[in-house]
């Protein structure tokens, strides 16, 4: 599934790990208005409103915003939160994190390693072996299905 136009996205890659540093208005000029809301506006979609929330599928979730491998999906599972979850970053420097103390909460926020974008929020309510909840916006992620 191709979330976003990525032949208007000139940071787009999935083989550059390079940090991708924009200003929020190079970004608003690249990224769909949905994606940008999410990804650097720390917006929220709407809990049932991704296509991934209940996908199967196999192959790996990329950053919709920059291209970095974020989730393979056999570390996807149904939590019932709302939106795709998964217990396990596809590697260490894939995802940064920060705490947010927004809305009221003590969270831990997860964004892109390489772009930065705000993806979701981490938990500590997921399966083994990490015990870690990965509650992830569908609409910042993109997805390769194994067999392309």
């Amino acid at each position: 599934m191709d979330i976003t136009n990525k032949q208007s996205n000139p940071v787009y890659s999935r083989n550059d790990s390079n940090p991708v540093n924009l200003t929020n208005d190079q970004w608003k000029e690249i990224l769909p208005e949905d994606v940008y809301a999410i990804a650097r506006q720390k917006g929220t979609e709407r809990p049932g409103s991704s296509p991934f929330e209940h996908s199967h599928e196999i192959g790996t979730f990329y950053c919709a915003v920059c291209g970095n491998a974020l989730f393979r999906s056999d570390t996807k599972f149904e939590s019932g939160c709302g939106w795709p979850s998964f217990y396990e970053p596809i590697s260490k420097g894939s995802i940064i994190y920060a705490a947010d103390h927004s809305h009221g909460m003590d969270r831990t926020e997860v964004m892109c390693g390489r772009c930065k974008s705000h993806l979701g929020h981490v938990f500590n309510d997921g399966p083994t072996p990490t015990g870690l909840r990965y509650c992830i916006n569908g609409v910042v992620l993109d997805f390769e299905d194994k067999d392309k």
